[in-house]
C-alpha cells in the first residue's frame, strides 16, 4: 500500500481489531490492563514476551486466552530441572520398516507451533534454556544437521518466577535480549481480586473468542512497521538507549558508576516497534514522547544489569531507568 489514505485506514482497522482482542482477553484475564497491552504489543510487533511474577497470578491463563484470541496454534512446556533439549525440539527415532529395512524418522517436539508457552522457563538448566536461542531469533531449529522451520508466525511467551526463589537458573544475557519486552505481573488490587474471585469460583467460566487469524496477525506485523515515526521520536529513542550504557559519551554519572552492562542496538529496535504498538492500542496513528516514556522500562529492564556494589547498596534498576527516562522526556511530555 503506497497510498497514505489506505495506510491510515488499515492502521485504524488494526487498532479496532486490537481493541476487540483486548476485550476478549480480559474476559479470562481480569484486570491488569497494562499486562494485556504489553503482551498484545509483543505479538503485533512480531516479538517474544517474558512474563515475570509469582505463582498464581494468572500468567498461564493469560497465554491460553491469547492463543485463542489471536487464532494461533499453541503448545505449553512445563520447564523442570530434568527437562532436556530434545524434549523441546524433538528427536530422530529409528523405525523398522517392511522387509527389515530401517530408517530415521524425525518426531517434532512441542516447539513446532505458532505460540509456545515456556512455563517457568528459569526452572530448567542453562543447557535446556539454550535450546530456544536459535528458535527465538531465526524461527527455525537445526537438528541432526537439518534446518527445520517453525510455525508462521512463531512467538514465545515465557513465564518466570523471581530468580530469588530456590531452584531457579537465571536466563543468560543473550537469551534475555531476545525477548522484546519484560512484563511484570504484580498482585491485583482489592477490587480486581474480588472480581477475579467471583468470576472464577462459580459454575461457569468466561470464554475468550477468536478475533485474529494467523494471517491477520502477519498482516498486522507488516502494517505496524509502516506506521510513521517522527525524527524527534527516533532521536529520543537513541538518546535514551545510549544514555543507559556505561562508558558512553554523555552517559549520566550514576550509569557509569552503577551499571555493569547496558542495552545493545536490539533495545533501540524493540523500543522503536513497541512505541508504535502502544500508539496503535491507544487509537493514534503515530507514537509520541509519552509512548517512549511508557515503553522504556519494559524494553530496557531485562537488557541491563547493576554492578555488585550497586546491588549491595540496595539500588533499583527500575528506579534508575525511570530517572533516566524522566531526564530525557520531561520537556517533551510537558509540551
Amino acid at each position: 500500500m503506497s497510498d497514505p489514505t489506505e495506510l491510515v485506514a488499515e492502521i485504524e482497522r488494526l487498532g479496532g481489531l486490537l481493541g476487540e482482542a483486548k476485550t476478549s482477553i480480559t474476559r479470562r484475564f481480569i484486570g491488569q490492563e497494562k499486562v494485556v497491552d504489553l503482551v498484545l504489543s509483543a505479538l503485533v510487533c512480531g516479538g517474544h514476551g517474558l512474563l515475570i511474577g509469582l505463582p498464581g497470578l494468572g500468567k498461564t491463563r493469560l497465554v491460553e486466552a491469547l492463543s485463542t484470541v489471536m487464532g494461533l496454534s499453541g503448545n505449553r512446556i512445563q520447564f523442570t530441572p530434568d527437562l532436556m533439549p530434545a524434549d523441546i525440539l524433538g528427536s530422530e527415532v529409528l523405525d523398522t520398516l517392511e522387509g527389515g529395512r530401517r530408517e530415521f524418522r524425525f518426531v517434532e517436539g512441542p516447539i513446532f507451533c505458532q505460540l509456545l508457552m515456556a512455563d517457568e522457563i528459569n526452572r530448567a538448566s542453562p543447557r535446556t534454556q539454550s535450546a530456544l536461542l536459535q528458535a527465538m531469533q531465526e524461527r527455525e531449529v537445526t537438528i541432526a544437521g537439518a534446518h527445520r522451520a517453525l510455525g508462521v508466525p512463531f512467538h514465545v511467551l515465557a513465564t518466570q518466577n523471581p530468580i530469588e526463589q530456590e531452584g531457579t537458573y537465571p536466563l543468560p544475557e543473550a537469551q534475555l535480549d531476545r525477548f522484546l519486552v519484560q512484563i511484570d505481573v504484580d498482585y491485583p488490587d482489592r477490587a480486581t481480586e474480588r472480581e477475579i474471585l467471583m468470576a472464577t469460583t462459580g459454575t461457569e467460566d468466561a470464554e475468550a473468542q477468536a478475533v485474529f487469524t494467523a494471517q491477520e496477525l502477519l498482516n498486522a506485523q507488516t502494517t505496524i512497521r509502516r506506521m510513521p515515526v517522527g525524527e524527534k521520536i527516533v532521536d529520543l529513542i537513541l538518546d535514551l538507549v545510549r544514555a543507559c550504557r556505561p562508558g558512553e559519551p554523555g552517559a549520566p554519572e550514576r550509569v557509569n558508576r552503577d551499571v555493569a552492562w547496558g542495552p545493545g542496538p536490539r533495545a533501540a529496535q524493540a523500543l522503536m516497534m513497541t512505541v508504535r504498538a502502544r500508539a496503535l492500542l491507544d487509537g493514534r496513528l503515530a507514537p509520541s514522547p509519552e509512548d517512549v516514556a511508557a515503553m522504556a522500562e519494559p524494553v530496557l529492564l531485562h537488557r541491563m544489569a547493576l554492578t555488585f556494589a550497586a546491588r549491595a547498596r540496595g539500588e533499583s534498576l527500575a528506579g534508575l531507568i525511570r530517572e533516566i527516562v524522566y531526564q530525557h522526556t520531561r520537556s517533551e511530555v510537558a509540551a
